[in-house]
């Protein structure tokens, strides 16, 4: 459960060997707690948003994923999902004018799905109506945001193993979850 006293920003901004064991416990319980909680509200959201368009949920991540062609086989990649369950979605993508499916040109054993004109615009709409209502818009400033997408990063380059690694720049694609972009400058800035 949340704290409804966060530590002060000093005891936040404090070095990891000088909070006690108790309190780094208590720190990454919260944590976890917080993410749990953003994670929740933002898949909510996504459900929602997805009621409004017309479109299964799983439409919404492989919307934004298609940002080029790609093997129907590293869309599951980066969907994390089963490759029959990406051929479920291609096909209910396809049914609806959003995507199609050709023979890659360097490999004809291998297909390719892309969005057509239809699927980009639903994708930019889409996309628009998510960011309106995403949290860090409304809780943080444009440098919040920017800490924000920082410490993001460093937890995405960061392997289970414990062994940091060098956060990748921006516009690269991190762990096959699509392109994390650099913050724009402006308050409404999105993604």
């Amino acid at each position: 459960m949340l704290d409804a006293h966060p530590p002060t920003a000093a005891a936040a901004e404090a070095a990891p060997d000088e909070v006690g064991p108790d309190e780094a416990d208590s720190l990454d319980a919260q944590i976890f707690d917080g993410l749990a909680s953003v994670i929740s509200d933002v898949v909510a959201h996504a459900e929602r948003v997805a009621r409004q368009f017309g479109v299964p949920a799983p439409f919404l991540k492989a919307l934004h994923l298609l940002d080029s062609p790609m093997a129907m086989k590293d869309l599951g990649r980066r969907m994390h999902c089963d490759p029959s369950f990406i051929t479920a979605v291609a096909d209910m993508l396809e049914a609806r004018g959003l995507a199609v499916r050709q023979p890659d040109p360097a490999d004809r054993r291998v297909r390719r799905i892309s969005l057509t004109p239809a699927g980009h615009d639903l994708k930019q709409r889409v996309e628009a109506e998510m960011l309106r209502h995403a949290p860090w818009r409304s809780a943080l400033g444009p440098a919040e945001r920017a800490c924000l997408l920082s410490h993001l990063r460093a937890m995405i380059a960061c392997p289970a193993s414990g062994q940091r690694t060098a956060p990748p720049a921006p516009g690269t694609t991190l762990a096959g979850e699509g392109v994390i972009r650099a913050p724009e400058s402006s308050a409404g800035a999105g993604m």
